[in-house]
């Protein structure tokens, strides 16, 4: 039955923004009834809908007609949870908003995504991915993969599946306070927002860039002419093997690095005249050579013997690129059994991620098929278990969420510890732990705290040795009336250091204990440091942001490999947009779920989330696999779009993007171009239907855009968007100049400001709204400034303290 069972959710979404909220109900057991047009939804076409719709239910409704207005109605009366995605107001109309529906049923959780919120200059736009890494400056980020002045569209769904785990992990959180209350609410969070969870330290680096311009000299890893200009080239080293392979290194610790240069048989360049000591990366010509060397010595290699020196050499190791449904051969998903093999009703044998979290108490049930048209249902088959709220006197509860709920973090760096960030925001306390030094992250960028501000957001930091006896004491007196541990250790380690789920259980048997490690908690990877890099070339999200611009076949020149092998470093990720963020998220929701699960009966357990698996998740539209699956659309060489309807455009005065793909949508945008003097192109039977406009996108193309460099890009965009069109001017600017202003920031409601030890006061992004539960958005911390009052909570007197610290057990 799953934790989850007796849950009734609705899905109205039409994508896959709401469909994977939805998903991860189904999957613990929850009875879902996605709500689709008569004709069906258009997620159906898509290559991953077998495993976005999974174990749900469907019903064909016309929001048109007032009596299946009125089935909606009826559904949400006894529903747990309501996931819309319309632009704001549109289900309002229908009698279908939050107001409508809490005032029938007040325990209903209501979780809506737009593109840009509820308020602001553009919150009327439709939800497209493009749409809005076009205007938030997403596309310029990755502006170094063009193969032209033109921005780059991307295919990574950075935007999508961020606000899908955003309304996930917020609309877990308002079931989980719902325990207390009996009281839905409305929760609310949209793309632009959402996109932002993934920045490592960009926001930091803009807030230095603006008020202190000459703090440190700031280094691309390649220059305008290609060559590294940065050591990371080297660590992070994309290279190509005899085979034909394209492997990504990460070797960014200095033995690490000696290991590696020794495999490519270059270990004598440390003593070399030229390179030795820190001349190794002093001028541009040496890097340039050097890159040249590492890249011909690797590709000496087939795939095949560079394995056999990975398993001989611990301390080398490189990911092979994966794409598409290879990505669910990964040695480690196999190993895990982190997918799933489900007989789909129309499709035969459908491969696909399994759960996005593991709960070996209360796991996932997986096995039902998605729905075909003809499964349609009249209504709920399950029992309800949605509380009877008696309505109170007095004011409903205004209580952060997540208030009482206690989080121990054993993790450093990015992609665990943002994820516990993101729960402190809804009121968690957050107690991170941190060796005597500090987490690494906090000196990684040469400004003071700039590279952990964003992560340490909202939390309490205790600095412990925990090599000591006392110190693994204080961690244990913590967990004693803690609710979540999440660790994010590689495996075994955690065991070792005496903070394993079967020892902790020992002291709280209540505990949900997460695992949140890079691959997993055993063979044949679970022992390897996972890098960002790493786990965007396991996950498809590197070649799937490059598309078609890199080769992978043996043939290629050392010209060839030099230019793809930037193409793949530049093109992997920004540190605002990249694979840590996404398994970030998967944190948050998982400790969530387990939450959730232990608040409805399960009581304590051990979980598991990885980055790879949160990556598969985030990749699905490209890694579902089955007999005739649909090819996933993805750009041309040219980097534009993916279709006449969905892509860029040269306007007379720099581009913008175009979003228009249904045949409502092109009818539209027909009429508003024809004053502009576009021909009538409904009239055109080239393009009268989308089945005709895909035979002839090329020609669609050449069409629209000898009509869109006629005109301004602002001028497109302002009457496009007034006739309801999705065309956008693109920014080419970085995303926190857009966010940071007081135009668009501010007016959208995303701004929060707060006060930071190091930087003063700031703002910062708000990722989600909850109606009625208050969110705390605080400033970081600084290593181990909340070490004496946590020690008091658990116990410890002054003098205690003040020896501990004299003996330097904490810090």
């Amino acid at each position: 039955m799953g934790p989850f069972a007796g849950l009734r959710v609705i899905d109205m979404s039409p994508s896959r923004l709401g469909a994977q909220i939805s998903q991860l109900f189904a999957d613990f057991g929850a009875e879902v009834i996605w709500v689709e047009p008569p004709g069906g939804s258009t997620l159906r076409q898509h290559r991953a809908y077998p495993f976005w719709a999974r174990g749900k239910q469907n019903i064909r409704l016309d929001l048109r007609d007032p009596a299946d207005v009125a089935k909606v109605r009826e559904l949400a009366a006894t529903a747990d949870v309501f996931i819309e995605t319309s632009r704001p107001g549109v289900l309002a109309a229908k009698g279908l908003g939050y107001d409508d529906l809490i005032a029938i049923n007040p325990s209903l959780v209501y979780t809506s995504i737009t593109g840009f919120g509820p308020e602001g200059p553009y919150r009327d736009l439709k939800a497209y991915e493009g749409i809005v890494a076009a205007k938030l400056g997403i596309l310029h980020a990755f502006r170094r993969l063009s193969p032209t002045d033109s921005p780059p569209y991307v295919s990574v769904p950075w935007c999508s599946f961020a606000a899908s785990q955003v309304g996930l992990y917020g609309t877990l959180g308002a079931l989980l306070e719902r325990e207390q209350s009996g009281l839905g609410q409305h929760v609310e969070t949209s793309l632009a927002q959402a996109v932002v969870t993934l920045d490592t330290w960009s926001w930091f680096e803009h807030l230095i860039d603006t008020r202190w311009p000459e703090a440190y000299p700031r280094t691309a890893n390649f220059d305008d002419d290609g060559v590294p200009a940065s050591p990371f080239p080297f660590f992070l080293l994309v290279a190509l093997t005899k085979d034909g392979h394209w492997l990504q290194f990460a070797q960014v610790a200095p033995h690490l690095f000696a290991a590696l240069m020794k495999a490519l048989g270059l270990e004598w360049v440390f003593t070399d005249p030229r390179w030795e000591g820190q001349k190794m990366f002093a001028d541009k010509q040496g890097r340039f050579d050097l890159w040249t060397l590492m890249l011909e010595a690797a590709n000496k290699r087939t795939l095949a013997e560079w394995q056999a020196v990975f398993d001989s050499d611990p301390n080398v190791f490189a990911e092979v690129f994966r794409d598409g449904p290879a990505v669910l051969d990964h040695p480690q998903l196999v190993a895990d059994q982190m997918y799933a093999d489900i007989v789909d009703a129309e499709r035969g044998p459908v491969h696909q991620p399994g759960p996005l979290a593991r709960l070996y108490g209360t796991p996932a049930e997986l096995g039902r098929s998605a729905p075909t048209l003809a499964d349609t249902v009249s209504g709920w088959s399950g029992a309800s278990s949605t509380p009877v709220v008696a309505v109170a006197s007095g004011d409903p509860s205004t209580e952060p969420a997540l208030d009482g709920l206690t989080v121990v973090e054993l993790a450093v760096l990015f992609a665990a510890p943002n994820g516990t960030r993101l729960l402190a925001d809804m009121g968690a306390r957050v107690i991170k732990v941190e060796p005597l030094e500090g987490d690494p992250i906090r000196t990684i960028i040469p400004f003071p705290e700039s590279g952990g501000a964003s992560v340490m957001q909202g939390k309490e930091s205790i600095c412990v040795d925990l090599g000591t006896e006392e110190g693994l004491q204080v961690v244990y007196d913590l967990i004693k009336t803690a609710d979540v541990v999440m660790q994010g250790y590689r495996a075994g380690v955690a065991e070792r250091m005496g903070l394993g789920y079967e020892r902790l259980k020992q002291i709280n048997p209540d505990i949900v204990y997460l695992n949140a490690p890079g691959y997993g908690t055993g063979a044949p990877n679970g022992h390897r440091p996972a890098y960002a890099p790493s786990i965007g070339a396991a996950t498809g999200v590197s070649r799937t942001n490059v598309a078609d611009l890199v080769e992978e076949r043996p043939d290629l020149t050392i010209d060839e490999i030099r230019q793809s092998s930037r193409m793949l470093t530049v093109g992997a990720m920004t540190s605002s947009m990249q694979s840590d963020g996404f398994a970030s998220l998967g944190v948050a929701s998982a400790i969530l779920v387990g939450a959730l699960a232990r608040a409805r009966g399960a009581g304590g357990q051990e979980m598991l989330t990885t980055m790879l698996n949160t990556g598969a998740h985030a990749m699905s539209a490209q890694v579902v696999d089955y007999p005739g699956s649909p090819a996933d659309p993805r750009p041309g060489l040219d980097m534009r779009g993916v279709s006449a309807l969905y892509r860029i455009y040269d306007a007379a005065d720099g581009w913008v993007f175009l979003a228009a793909a249904s045949q409502a949508e092109f009818a539209t945008l027909a009429g508003a171009l024809r004053p502009h003097g576009a021909a009538d192109l409904l009239a055109d039977e080239r393009f009268a239907t989308v089945k005709s406009r895909m035979a002839n996108d090329e020609a669609l193309i050449e069409a629209l855009s000898a009509v869109f460099v006629q005109r301004g890009q602002a001028e497109w965009e302002h009457d496009l968007r007034a006739a309801d069109v999705a065309c956008v001017a693109v920014t080419m600017q970085a995303p926190e100049t857009m966010l940071w202003s007081d135009e668009f920031g501010r007016a959208s409601g995303y701004l929060t400001d707060v006060v930071h030890p190091v930087f003063d006061e700031h703002p910062r992004m708000n990722f989600l709204r909850m109606s009625r539960s208050t969110l705390t958005p605080k400033a970081g911390v600084l290593a181990g400034s909340h070490t004496d009052s946590v020690l008091a909570g658990i116990g410890r007197d002054e003098a205690a303290i003040a020896d501990l610290r004299a003996r330097k057990i904490v810090g």
